[in-house]
C-alpha cells in the first residue's frame, strides 16, 4: 500500500524490532528501520518517512541526540520514543524535547498500532503535492520544470530548484531552515555542511521567478532562521 504512510523504527534490540516491523506492515504501513544511533540519526534526517519510532538507549548516538537533530532539522516529524520501565527521568527529557508521545516496553502490539494512529491523526496531515505556484505575472508548472509568465515567457528551472520550490510551498506559512533544506531536499546530513549553498539557489530561483529578496512576494527570508513561502495573505 504505497500510500500508507512510512514509519522509520530506531531500536537495536533485534526482537523487538522485528516485531514492532511485522507489526507495522501487517497494517500496510511501510517501514524503514536502524539498529544503532548512528545510522539512525543518518537515516531519521534524510530519508522520506512520516512518523519516527525512537529507542533511547542505543549504541552510538543515543536516542535524546537523535531526537535534538531530528528537531532541530524536521520539527514537524512526529515522534514516538520507547523506554525501558523506570527510565522516567529520560521520557520526561525526551517530551521536553519535543517528543509526540512514549511507550514504554513491553509493550502490546495493539497498543503500539493505537498510538502509531493516534500520533498520525494529531500531526499536521501531510501537506498535498504541489503542482503549480503562482508568481508575480505568472505560475510555475512543476511538472514541466519552467515558469510562465503571462507576456509569454517561458523560463527553465532546474531539479533542484523545482524540488526547492515544491518543499517551500508545501510547507507555506512555516519557516523552513537551511539545515531542513539540506536534510529534506538536498538529501545530506547538514552537520558540518556549509549552509550557504542554500542562499545562492534561493538566489537563483528568485531571479528567475521575478521574486526580490527586497519585496519578496514568493520567498520570504526570516532572518536568522530561513526561508518562508509566502502565503497569499502575505508572509
Amino acid at each position: 500500500m504505497a500510500d500508507r504512510p512510512a514509519i522509520l523504527v530506531i531500536e537495536d534490540d533485534p526482537g523487538i524490532r522485528e516485531g514492532i516491523i511485522d507489526a507495522l506492515e501487517c497494517e500496510g504501513f511501510r517501514t524503514l528501520a536502524a539498529d544503532n544511533g548512528n545510522k539512525g540519526l543518518e537515516m531519521a534526517v534524510a530519508v522520506d518517512c512520516d512518523l519516527l519510532l525512537l529507542d533511547l538507549i542505543l549504541p552510538g548516538r543515543d536516542g535524546l541526540d537523535i531526537l535534538r537533530e531530528v528537531r532541530t532539522t524536521r520539527p514537524t516529524l512526529p515522534v514516538i520514543i520507547l523506554t525501558a520501565r523506570g527510565e522516567e527521568q529520560d521520557r520526561v527529557q525526551g517530551l521536553k524535547l519535543g517528543a509526540d508521545d512514549y511507550m514504554v516496553k513491553p509493550f502490546s502490539v495493539k497498543e503500539l498500532l493505537a498510538r502509531v494512529e493516534a500520533v498520525l491523526r494529531r500531526s499536521a496531515e501531510r501537506p498535498l503535492d504541489v503542482r503549480e505556484v503562482p508568481v508575480p505575472g505568472g505560475r510555475v508548472q512543476l511538472a514541466r520544470n519552467q515558469v510562465c509568465f503571462d507576456d509569454g515567457r517561458c523560463v527553465e528551472l532546474s531539479e533542484r530548484e523545482v524540488e526547492l520550490l515544491r518543499y517551500l510551498a508545501r510547507n507555506a506559512g512555516r519557516t523552513v531552515s537551511r539545515e531542513e533544506i539540506l536534510a529534506r531536499v538536498w538529501r545530506l546530513d547538514p552537520k558540518g555542511i556549509e549552509t550557504r549553498t542554500i542562499d545562492v539557489h534561493v538566489a537563483r530561483l528568485r531571479e528567475k521567478l521575478g521574486d526580490t529578496a527586497a519585496e519578496p512576494a514568493v520567498i520570504v527570508t526570516v532572518r536568522g532562521r530561513g526561508y518562508m513561502f509566502a502565503t497569499p495573505e502575505g508572509p
